[in-house]
């Protein structure tokens, strides 16, 4: 677990660089040219990378937005073979936005509802 803590750190950290050198538009970008691999998803393994992304999160010396979080998410399960994508969304009333984790169509980084919370913007 420790080891997989410390990967999920290095994409936490990697997210944080790029948001702040090169902003939102960046992160997009290198979710976008790593293609979502074909493989087919372990529930299992999702989870335990999911909870490695907790792990570095807790260790991590700031605290890391749902949108951070939600891309070193992705980034880690894509570097597994697991074929994760970045789901944006908001709420009109009042306004609020959120990013969360989709691995085949099932929200895997938050609570199963959330995508009847808020209505999708983007997706990477």
């Amino acid at each position: 677990m420790m080891i997989l803590a410390a990967e999920a750190l290095y994409y936490l950290l990697r997210t944080e660089w790029l948001m702040w050198r090169r902003g939102f538009p960046a992160v997009c970008d290198v979710l976008k040219r790593k293609a979502s691999p074909k493989a087919a998803p372990g529930r299992l393994k999702a989870m335990r990378l999911c909870r490695a992304v907790d792990v570095a999160c807790v260790v991590h010396f700031k605290n890391a937005l749902c949108l951070e979080r939600s891309a070193a998410t992705v980034m880690l399960l894509r570097h597994h073979n697991l074929p994760a994508q970045l789901v944006i969304g908001a709420q009109t009333l009042p306004f609020k936005s959120h990013a969360w984790v989709e691995l085949e169509g099932q929200v895997v980084n938050d609570k199963p509802y959330i995508r009847q919370l808020y209505r999708e913007l983007e997706r990477c």
